[in-house]
């Protein structure tokens, strides 16, 4: 796609969205859009895409950080329900509580156990995010291998990106088969008829391929 129109297709789309946002607040609709993917694969990017011209009193991104003691010690989804939309908001998860499916998991963070509870509590807990009239919608962005080692070296060269660059992201190449067969467990087993997972491909940015 031409980058003219590429703007054309972005402002379009966006007009969309704040015409949606419009209806959310006005028919008091909680929204929430969980992104999760591979490192490197756009999530930012995307996110700042769709709030770009959103109300920011109606809309807001969670990112969390590591989880504290506390956390560890609570329920594991108790970290994310404080910050689920209320009505008339729209809130975009920048990762989620599927980290314990995927970084959690490949890294060693949880016990197998952790990871076996998580797998069997989370369908039944985003069954009671849409029962409760939630508009729920999960994004996996995927990219190559190959794409995913370009960007990480240019986040090490880049002074503006540097900041994204993690010791987990460090490890993106290295685990990157044991990254594969999290995902498409993850996949499989969270796709669900009431919150199914969309695919999208991201090694070209301006061309989104979904599956």
């Amino acid at each position: 796609m031409k980058k003219k129109e590429y703007k054309k297709e972005l402002y379009d789309l966006q007009v969309q969205l704040v015409e949606f946002q419009k209806e959310v607040i006005a028919k008091k609709i909680q929204v929430c859009v969980i992104f999760e993917g591979r490192d490197t694969a756009g999530k930012d990017g995307t996110i700042k895409r769709f709030i770009e011209h959103l109300s920011p009193r109606d809309a807001r991104t969670v990112a969390l950080g590591i989880p504290t003691s506390k956390d560890k010690n609570s329920w594991y989804f108790q970290r994310f329900a404080p910050f689920l939309p209320s009505r008339g908001e729209i809130v975009f998860f920048n990762r989620s509580w599927y980290n314990r499916a995927g970084v959690e998991k490949v890294m060693g963070f949880c016990t197998d156990k952790e990871y076996k509870i998580f797998m069997e509590d989370v369908g039944s807990f985003e069954n009671m995010l849409v029962n409760s009239g939630i508009i729920f919608i999960k994004y996996y962005l995927d990219i190559s291998q190959k794409e995913q080692e370009k960007r990480l070296n240019a986040r090490r060269v880049d002074p503006l990106k540097q900041w994204k660059l993690s010791p987990i992201d460090a490890q993106a190449q290295k685990y990157w088969d044991d990254y594969s067969r999290a995902r498409d467990v993850m996949l499989e087993k969270t796709s669900f008829d009431f919150a199914p997972w969309y695919i999208i491909h991201t090694d070209d940015k301006k061309l989104l391929e979904s599956m």
